[in-house]
């Protein structure tokens, strides 16, 4: 029998960032299961800070139509949380890894800029993914309430991943908070965090061909005592 710390690593382990889906729907009671594991992570004195906006139907393909559109013509950026400066030293050379690793799967040589933009770009179409969810949290309780979230957006992952289906969390939507705010009528006083793709996963698709490296405990680690 599996214990309960070897099947969480393996989830853990087995979970990735799925770039392209089924179109089958994932039924409404398997979403309400995982929101209703993901709940449980702890939150600052509780606070539960979390909300969703949870798409399904025609309404995903309404929203991934208008927000590619919104993308592609050229609106700027305007996240809720102010973006990294950079990604010095090994954060950089890990997110390089990540994107040459994408690039390679879907056939996209380096030095190609515009395939590289076209592969960005399909962010805005949620890799075609049924679902989307979008988290938001109360602007009051700032970085402390989008740090609880954080440990919602893996929760959600995890339970997901336990009943098969795939998901990707993606800073890349909310890096149109107006937009996304505006779409499903979020008040000004939530700020718009990440979207979460999510749907059964497309593993002929070659997106999905590749898996990210992890450093080891030893590279995590500073021992005190």
């Amino acid at each position: 029998m599996t214990s309960p710390s070897d099947a969480l690593h393996s989830l853990a382990t087995e979970r990735f960032s799925c770039r392209a889906y089924l179109t089958d729907p994932v039924g409404e009671d398997v979403i309400t299961q995982i929101v209703d594991t993901a709940r449980h992570v702890p939150s600052w004195c509780n606070a539960q800070p979390w909300q969703l906006e949870i798409t399904r139907g025609d309404e995903t393909d309404l929203f991934r139509d208008a927000l590619y559109t919104y993308a592609t013509a050229g609106a700027a950026p305007a996240p809720d949380l102010t973006w990294p400066d950079g990604y010095p030293g090994i954060y950089g050379a890990r997110r390089r890894e990540c994107g040459w690793q994408l690039y390679e799967a879907v056939g996209i040589e380096k030095g190609d800029r515009a395939g590289s933009a076209r592969q960005m770009m399909e962010n805005f179409r949620l890799f075609g993914a049924p679902h989307v969810a979008i988290l938001h949290s109360p602007a009051a309780l700032g970085p402390y309430g989008a740090m609880d979230c954080g440990g919602f957006v893996t929760a959600f992952c995890l339970a997901a991943q336990a009943r098969g289906v795939a998901s990707i969390p993606q800073a890349a939507v909310a890096s149109h908070a107006p937009f996304v705010r505006d779409w499903f009528g979020i008040g000004e006083d939530r700020l718009i965090l990440c979207a979460i793709s999510f749907g059964w996963p497309d593993l002929n698709h070659p997106a999905n061909g590749f898996r990210t490296n992890r450093a080891a405990p030893d590279a995590l680690i500073n021992w005190k005592g």
